[in-house]
């Protein structure tokens, strides 16, 4: 088979089918071309591209909405027009090698994935080789080698793994700055720290802060808007926490009751447990809204992303006991990982169990649960996880994801639909600076009690843990009041049906809610119809849970109006009107909060 054409580039029409341009290099091209498969954000992409022609090209759009198929549609495009005539494409992991030549080979380009540093060039049979960011820094002379050897378009996948460290940057640069064309893609927002990313243009903004800039965005409303996703539905449950600190102290505290950050991380971390009963407690409620997804898609699949191999594990243990069935556990360093990523796309298991290793680019489509059981709360990485889940194969699928009731992660949820771009100024980074507060409060609190267990493995104890249903959030609203497990207000809302369309899913949410405080307000007439001493102490409970749901109601409502945090708010009123954390506080306490939140309500009328 012949190599790739080395014919000078020449101008043409802007839009003009690659398929009137192709060599006979591509003999797949006729059969398998994706000529009239564009998407209309892809078309429209394109076409800027087409009409820029520039040297480098950055596209971000959100996860599942086809990035693959644009580069690649970029590449025959440029091949067709003799403007390049090799291609390398740099991807963050060795199981994202195969994909992508696998991808390339249904439009007639072949890629090798697996060309190493040690071969010392590609085969002249291939168009290309698809290598890791880790391979490129490891020999970046070899790659600026390649690149100068011909005219070359380097595909930069997830572009920000560029900036993993200060010498991968720098890798990246040497190797590929001789390219004839660059294009880079990113699926998920940049980076939460300040390495700048090879290639990505940083423009002062307003306030003088140096932001980057993409080229073409596609965000994740817009693409909701088209149907190029779907729509995700997040599921959160807090919960008592107890356990025993580094200095032999025992603590009890409520997951996300607003308490300080080092409090928050070490509830957090004894919700995720496994020997506690948060996550069995989770985990049920997870497989039945799994079961009433799968009632209308039947190959519908869960995955459950843990923090470590132990809790991976130890959840997939749990899952065995409440499915009977043997999930797939998926661990990073291990070889047949891939493999067992493959199988399971391709299955109808119920149940994946993973680390990190699903976080990014990996395609599952048939996911449609998700359990979010990790310490991990950058944005970044949020927005990898959950773009496992959303990408959409018919029209009516939904997505649905179970958190733990932490203040950074509800924020994530609630603004995941927001398009960011990469700040280079820590201090001044707008909507952000609050999460990224806690991320960094909650990874220190993690990292230093993972560094000291080799020392003293009683350093910290999760000693017990209860699990609530919370609330439910979707596209930016809360839904729904806090209920015990397996109750009924819990189970209106994990028995959604598995296929609708979005303006369904905010109609359906709002009647659950409704019909929860229907049977509220009638639990509370029965208990004052029966009145008497007998029934005072069940009736101070039911007052207590209703202040809670009443305060819960009217401090989600301040939080929508003003953008404040949940738990910032219940911070200021304990510090305003004084009392314990919410499941402490008394009648009078909690009746406290609710005149004043109403008061500040009122004013600002």
């Amino acid at each position: 088979m012949t190599p790739p054409s080395d014919r000078p580039s020449g101008a043409r029409q802007v839009g003009t089918s690659a398929a009137e341009h192709l060599s006979p290099a591509f003999p797949e091209r006729a059969v398998r071309g994706t000529a009239s498969k564009l998407r209309a954000w892809q078309q429209e992409a394109l076409d800027l591209y087409l009409h820029k022609s520039p040297r480098d090209f950055l596209a971000a759009a959100t996860p599942g909405a086809g990035k693959t198929t644009f580069a690649l549609r970029i590449a025959t495009e440029l091949l067709a027009s003799g403007t390049i005539n090799r291609i390398t494409i740099v991807a963050p992991t060795e199981h994202l090698k195969s994909q992508w030549a696998d991808a390339a080979h249904r439009v007639g380009i072949r890629i090798d994935p697996n060309f190493r540093n040690a071969d010392g060039r590609a085969g002249r049979h291939y168009h290309g080789v698809v290598v890791t960011y880790a391979q490129v820094a490891t020999r970046a002379a070899l790659h600026r080698s390649m690149t100068e050897s011909g005219r070359s378009l380097v595909i930069l996948d997830e572009v920000h793994h560029g900036g993993d460290a200060l010498s991968w940057g720098d890798a990246i640069r040497e190797a590929f700055e001789p390219a004839t064309r660059r294009l880079s893609l990113t699926g998920t927002p940049f980076r939460s720290d300040t390495s700048p990313i090879p290639f990505v243009e940083y423009l002062p903004d307003e306030k003088g802060i140096r932001t980057s800039r993409a080229d073409y965005s596609y965000g994740y409303g817009r693409a909701l808007a088209d149907g190029v996703v779907r729509p995700v539905i997040f599921l959160s449950y807090a919960g008592r926490m107890r356990w025993r600190t580094r200095s032999g102290d025992e603590m009890e505290a409520n997951l996300g009751a607003g308490d300080t950050k080092d409090i928050t991380a070490q509830a957090w971390r004894t919700a995720l447990n496994p020997e506690g009963d948060w996550i069995p407690s989770v985990l049920t409620a997870a497989n039945r809204r799994l079961t009433e997804v799968r009632n209308h898609v039947p190959d519908a699949g869960g995955l459950v992303i843990a923090t470590d191999h132990f809790a991976a594990r130890a959840y997939a243990d749990i899952l065995l006991k409440i499915t009977g069935e043997q999930p797939t556990v998926v661990l990073s360093d291990e070889k047949e990982a891939n493999d067992r990523i493959a199988q399971f796309s391709a299955g109808t298991s119920r149940w994946m169990v993973a680390v990190r290793m699903v976080s990014e680019g990996v395609d599952v489509p048939r996911l449609g649960v998700g359990v979010y059981a990790t310490s991990a709360s950058t944005p970044l990485f949020f927005a990898q996880a959950i773009g496992r889940f959303v990408r959409t194969r018919r029209r009516g699928e939904t997505a649905s994801i179970f958190l733990p009731t932490v203040p950074a992660l509800m924020a994530l949820a609630q603004t995941m639909e927001l398009e960011r771009d990469h700040a280079l100024d820590r201090e001044d980074r707008e909507g952000l600076e609050e999460i990224l507060l806690d991320d960094d409060a909650l990874g220190d609190a993690n990292r230093t009690e993972a560094a000291s267990a080799d020392a003293d493995l009683f350093d910290f104890k999760a000693l017990a843990s209860d699990a609530s249903f919370d609330r439910v959030l979707y596209d930016g609203g809360e839904f729904g009041f806090a209920a015990e497990v397996g109750s009924l207000e819990e189970l209106d809302f994990l028995g959604l049906p598995g296929l609708l369309e979005p303006d369904q899913v905010r109609e359906l949410l709002q009647a659950r809610q409704a019909k929860q405080s229907r049977r509220t307000e009638g639990r509370k007439r029965v208990a004052e119809a029966l009145g008497g001493e007998l029934h005072e102490a069940q009736a101070l409970h039911r007052t207590l849970k209703e202040q809670r749901k009443l305060l819960n109601t009217l401090v989600g409502m301040r939080a929508r109006r003003t953008g404040e945090a949940h738990a910032s708010i219940h911070a200021e009123l304990r510090r305003m009107v004084g009392g314990p954390p919410v499941p402490q506080a008394s009648v009078a306490q909690l009746q406290a909060r609710i005149d004043l939140l109403r008061k500040i309500a009122t004013s600002s009328h």
